[in-house]
């Protein structure tokens, strides 16, 4: 009895550090986790605050820059060269670089107006051709035998025109770029009047095509060019009476930075493959 009385019995608790699972440790690197994710997507916004032509030019300031050739230089001596000049970037890009750009621009607004008429004009996107040339986009109007764009001998548009006019109109009146509008014919002469010719009509259509524009939207300021070609550029060249002859041509310039947009710039016509046809309509 006297030995249980004396015996001392030891508790042994071990203490765990950091809550084990539970601990605090994680919140540090999810902090950091937060942290850098927060950078990044301000830098992402940044970089889209910057105009076109200013990122164009830190990239070409950053391919050519080495550090073992420049070491010691500031990036911030520059940073007033690269981001202050607002009028003299384009002079600073390569021509390659921006050339790439504006032919680039070019084929993506092609692509936006052939799913417009694809939407839009399916019943008769058959008539509506998009091409990209050196330059710009180029939109056509074209005849076809028991479609016409006008009534014959006449500069009033048919309600077909007028509907192709529309979703054009809607799709070229918020871009800022310069635009000429030329006049077509075949080479079918008039046959009732003997002051009034090709030159005349195709010139009076050209004219109605760049008020229907203007009603649809387009700012008249950017045309720097309207006129009639009467049947001097053909688009069938093997058959000067095809009726695809007959046809409105919109030209929208992308010229390339630090050269202004040529008045008198007219691409050349694609190559067509004639299709055997009955004879065409009058105009």
């Amino acid at each position: 009895m006297s030995d249980q009385k004396g015996k001392i019995i030891i508790k042994k608790v071990k203490k765990i550090s950091g809550g084990g699972a539970h601990g605090g440790s994680w919140k540090v690197a999810y902090a950091d986790f937060v942290t850098a994710m927060m950078a990044f997507f301000l830098l992402l916004w940044l970089l889209s605050m910057v105009s076109t032509e200013k990122r164009a030019r830190m990239a070409t300031y950053f391919k050519s820059f080495s550090i073992f050739q420049q070491s010691g230089t500031s990036f911030m001596e520059k940073s007033s060269e690269m981001f202050n000049q607002g009028g003299e970037s384009e002079d600073k890009l390569s021509p390659d670089m921006s050339g790439k750009n504006q032919q680039q621009k070019a084929e993506e607004f092609k692509e936006t107006i052939k799913e417009a008429i694809e939407a839009k004009l399916g019943d008769i996107k058959d008539q509506v051709m998009v091409d990209v040339f050196e330059g710009g986009v180029r939109i056509q109007l074209v005849d076809k035998a028991g479609k016409p764009m006008f009534d014959v001998g006449s500069s009033d548009p048919t309600p077909m025109a007028t509907r192709i006019m529309q979703v054009i109109g809607e799709q070229v009146k918020n871009m800022p770029n310069p635009m000429s509008v030329e006049g077509h014919t075949d080479s079918l002469a008039f046959r009732s009047s003997a002051t009034r010719g090709n030159w005349e009509l195709s010139t009076e259509r050209a004219l109605t095509a760049k008020k229907q524009l203007e009603s649809f939207g387009l700012n008249p300021g950017r045309l720097t060019r309207v006129a009639g070609y009467a049947d001097t550029v053909p688009f069938i060249k093997e058959d000067p009476e095809d009726p695809r002859n007959r046809r409105i041509s919109i030209i929208l310039l992308f010229p390339e930075k630090g050269a202004p947009p040529s008045a008198s710039q007219s691409p050349s016509v694609p190559t067509v493959t004639p299709v055997p046809a009955s004879a065409a309509p009058p105009r």
